[in-house]
């Protein structure tokens, strides 16, 4: 960030930030992160900070943040296609499905070849019902999904119709394959990436999940957490 964008924000009247979400940072982390920031820097007390559309704590990529009058478009911009970069490991599973938690199962992958693995991948294209994850923020009956599943209680968690546009290999080096998938809103990846291990019938997690795009926001245009508070922490008259 260059200081003449700095000083062209006016966060209160709403500004449509775009953040690379760093490694381990829940969304929210962000979301206070950054308000904590712009809150001090420009000496108010009181600014809407929003996210539109959570990214799990071990994904990175593109998280958009709305100030003040722009958390209005949050629902809008929650609706966009998303475009992510996935890495799934094939022939073990874990718990959360990706590595947030440790495996808990291997299976043998003698039988996965190239081919296969791509006609598999076909009945995940276009619009499927997926069940998401047990350790999600999905609701029910009050709380988050993810309390029950720490706590060992099992749940129900119904099923959502979601739509998948793409799916592309962009390398496959067992026990490592590298997909480019495009989606619509409410995709849980993790959630795919462990259907599409039981599709193969040997299990598969989630190793690396990166979110490039949002609708018209790509990773390009992503401000990187350090040099914002970097800058912010420098800049008090704006």
């Amino acid at each position: 960030m260059i200081q003449s964008e700095i000083k062209a924000f006016d966060f209160q009247k709403g500004e449509i930030m775009v953040f690379d979400k760093p490694l381990n940072w829940t969304s929210f982390d962000l979301v206070h992160k950054v308000r904590y920031v712009i809150c001090k820097n420009l000496k108010i007390k009181k600014l809407k900070v929003g996210h539109a559309g959570t990214l799990d704590p071990k994904a990175t990529g593109v998280l958009i943040l709305c100030t003040g009058k722009a958390t209005s478009l949050i629902q809008k911009l929650q609706s966009e296609e998303k475009e992510y970069i996935a890495t799934l490991k094939i022939g073990a599973t874990t718990p959360s499905y990706d590595m947030e938690s440790s495996e808990n199962k291997q299976f043998d992958t003698a039988h996965i070849t190239e081919n296969l693995f791509g006609e598999v991948l076909k009945q995940f294209i276009g619009t499927i019902e997926q069940i998401p994850p047990e350790f999600s923020a999905i609701k029910i009956e009050g709380k988050r999904a993810y309390e029950y599943a720490r706590k060992g209680i099992a749940i129900e968690i119904k099923s959502k119709t979601v739509e998948i546009n793409d799916i592309e290999v962009l390398s496959f080096l067992l026990p490592q394959v590298k997909l480019r998938i495009v989606c619509g809103k409410g995709t849980y990846i993790r959630a795919l990436a462990r259907d599409i291990g039981e599709a193969l019938s040997c299990g598969a997690y989630l190793t690396d999940l990166r979110r490039t795009r949002v609708g018209a926001y790509d990773i390009s245009q992503a401000i990187i957490l350090d040099d914002f508070l970097k800058t912010r922490t420098k800049t008090t008259d704006i």
